[in-house]
């Protein structure tokens, strides 16, 4: 349970199912990633074009919309690419060729680090338990070992992108209840995690006291942390995957 140190600069992929997915569960350690001067790059499998709360708006013009509020959202935390792969929102399993598309982003890429939400079930979740955000899960695993690592793996992205087999040397799975490997002390990010929250107008407008929900997230971390009064962290079980 002991803090992030990394040393030297890292790549850092950010790969999950919907927009606000990152800005949610790991918007303050990507702020802190960013000000340690590493390069974080988010991968959004869906336009979560599902979401929203407005009838009004059409499902293709919420894509736009979900897309626009995340790029906001990243600049707040420092994050300048993004790679939006427009599977359908609620809609996503694990396939060939939805692996296919996430070991052509890592090998795009090329990171250091790759960064996803679990996938396995939490029982006691609904909300971490989205079955878009376990596929998600499932697939970058599967995207991580053995796709991107093999060159003899969706031959066409050698053959005819030119894109050279990759090996990714750690995952971290979001996790948000107690036994996390890893915290990240967040405390100093936490506001910009909530701006970049808010800047998810769709999804968040709504919410009467958003920052007091993240405040609850981030200080139940902490305590697992044992970072102490008035912090805030961000859990990770992390796995060595070179």
């Amino acid at each position: 349970m002991q803090p992030d140190h990394a040393t030297e600069p890292l790549t850092i992929l950010m790969m999950v199912a919907h927009p606000d997915d990152i800005d949610f569960g790991n918007g303050g350690s990507v702020a802190t990633w960013t000000g340690e001067g590493h390069r974080v790059v988010y991968c959004l499998i869906t336009d979560g074009d599902a979401g929203g709360f407005d009838e009004d708006v059409s499902r293709t013009d919420m894509a736009t919309i979900r897309r626009d509020e995340q790029r906001a959202a990243g600049a707040i935390l420092g994050v300048e690419e993004f790679h939006f792969l427009g599977w359908p929102d609620g809609r996503l399993y694990v396939t060939h060729e939805l692996r296919r598309d996430l070991a052509r982003v890592i090998r795009q890429v090329r990171p250091d680090r790759v960064v996803t939400q679990s996938p396995t079930r939490n029982l006691r979740s609904m909300y971490g338990s989205h079955p878009d955000h376990t596929a998600a899960g499932e697939a970058v695993m599967c995207a991580v070992y053995p796709d991107a690592r093999n060159p003899f793996a969706h031959p066409e992205l050698l053959a005819e992108e030119g894109l050279d087999a990759h090996t990714v040397s750690e995952v971290w799975i979001s996790h948000m209840g107690e036994g996390a490997d890893l915290y990240v002390d967040t405390t100093d990010a936490f506001e910009r995690k909530v701006e970049a929250l808010r800047a998810h107008k769709s999804q968040t407008a709504h919410m009467d006291d958003l920052r007091g929900r993240m405040w609850g997230w981030g200080r139940s971390q902490a305590k697992s942390a044992e970072f102490g009064p008035e912090r805030t962290a961000e859990g990770y079980i992390v796995l060595d995957t070179r």
